[in-house]
């Protein structure tokens, strides 16, 4: 019987990576909200601006890449 070490299965550098993936993926959610309107007879145009339109989705696949990249990364080559 093989006595296996159990541990981590990403390093500590993995999980740092992972963190900032997942948090530049909240910010770009939350660049994109709002630009709403309480009143449904009037439209808001502020829902079109370049925030909400390029930079809030581009985070958020930035956010991604992040991540799979943290995934991906083996440490232990080197």
């Amino acid at each position: 019987m093989e006595n296996k070490e159990q541990g981590f299965l990403f390093e500590k550098v993995n999980y740092k990576i992972l963190f900032i993936g997942i948090a530049v993926i909240a910010v770009g959610f939350v660049l994109m909200s709002g630009g709403g309107s309480n009143n449904p007879a009037f439209f808001n145009q502020e829902i079109f601006n370049f925030r909400r339109i390029r930079l809030a989705p581009t985070l958020v696949l930035i956010g991604f890449g992040i991540t799979i990249y943290s995934i991906l990364k083996n440490p232990k080559k080197q």
